[in-house]
């Protein structure tokens, strides 16, 4: 099967032919249909983070396709149903994270394209006790980012304890935060949102924000949002990748706001602690979400709430996508064809 593997983190993926895998207990082969680009499948493919993954690797976790096999003792997944990867591949299922409800923070978690293949080529394996069960008759190209982008703002805002009728700031409307405007809509919140970009501005207003804020043009975008809403954001989900927005993030809650951060910027950021502590703010981390909070993303958009803004690129595109990316000039999402 072709499929993008990373051989050398400063080399270019190499789109070549690899073995198609075999379903091992547990475990469902998917023909892959459709994969989203997210973020971190650039910062896999470069070796960014700390603990890194090894080469040769297949990256990618917003797969969408077909079961086509399925291992021994496999019951929740049927050849012929529809299924996806995520991030979130699986877990050890009895530690005590796992055990709280708090599976995404298991320590033997195994990640979609980082520490197991991943969906950037024509078939991947899954853990069928773990993998998102995709709902008949969506377009399964638009359902692709939902997987990733949509399911971690779907799980920071509600981390943020932003309630109906309050006001939540996104920062950064890219593949994640456009998506964010969204599901803050269909939540019931009322949306400001920050970018770098004009056109990443008018795509937050586009899908619903009643204040977008160009961060390059304003000098003050805490102070703007502060106006606007009559004291400040409740919460706020940072999806940004610049460590200033991080700060302005914490600069545009009122007394008593919750900042969720699921960004990863290559920087730490200076949190202000004297207001941090006068104002009794709260800035915690947010991490993908638990197969519940998947199945209630993936309604959302199975009900016709949530659109995803995305374009159609196929797989041997994969270095110009990562190349447009880096220098941010994607809007919305691209999704892989991988059939194209």
């Amino acid at each position: 099967m072709k499929a993008a593997v990373v051989r050398d983190f400063s080399a270019p993926l190499l789109v070549e032919d690899v073995e198609i895998p075999a379903p091992g207990p547990g475990q469902a082969l998917v023909k892959v249909l459709f994969s989203g680009v997210c973020h971190t499948d650039l910062h896999a493919a470069h070796g960014d983070w700390p603990v890194k993954p090894v080469p040769p690797f297949v990256p990618g976790h917003e797969g969408v396709g077909e079961v086509v096999a399925v291992g021994d003792g496999v019951t929740r997944l049927r050849i012929g149903d529809m299924a996806g990867n995520a991030w979130f591949w699986s877990a050890c299922g009895s530690c005590e994270y796992c055990g709280t409800g708090r599976e995404t923070l298991c320590p033997d978690q195994k990640n979609g394209g980082y520490s197991v293949d991943g969906s950037f080529g024509r078939y991947m394996l899954v853990d069928a006790a773990y993998a998102p069960v995709i709902p008949e008759g969506v377009d399964l190209a638009a359902v692709a980012p939902i997987l990733c982008a949509g399911v971690t703002v779907y799980k920071g805002l509600k981390e943020s304890d932003v309630r109906p009728g309050q006001w939540v700031l996104i920062s950064g409307i890219g593949g994640l935060g456009h998506i964010a405007v969204q599901y803050a809509r269909a939540m019931g919140m009322r949306v400001v949102a920050v970018d770098v970009s004009d056109e990443k501005c008018e795509l937050a207003r586009r899908h619903g924000a009643e204040l977008a804020v160009n961060a390059l043009s304003d000098p003050d975008p805490a102070a703007t949002i502060k106006e606007f809403t009559g004291g400040g954001a409740h919460g706020g989900l940072v999806t940004a990748v610049n460590g200033a927005a991080f700060s302005q993030g914490v600069g545009a809650l009122r007394r008593g706001g919750t900042l969720a951060l699921v960004g990863l910027p290559p920087e730490q950021f200076p949190l202000d602690i004297f207001s941090t502590v006068l104002f009794g703010l709260t800035v915690r981390g947010s991490i993908v979400g638990t197969r519940a909070d998947l199945a209630e993303a993936l309604d959302f958009f199975a009900r016709g709430l949530i659109e995803p803004t995305y374009t159609l690129r196929p797989l041997a595109d994969i270095n110009a996508i990562f190349d447009e990316m880096a220098a941010g000039r994607i809007e919305g999402r691209v999704v892989m064809d991988m059939s194209a």
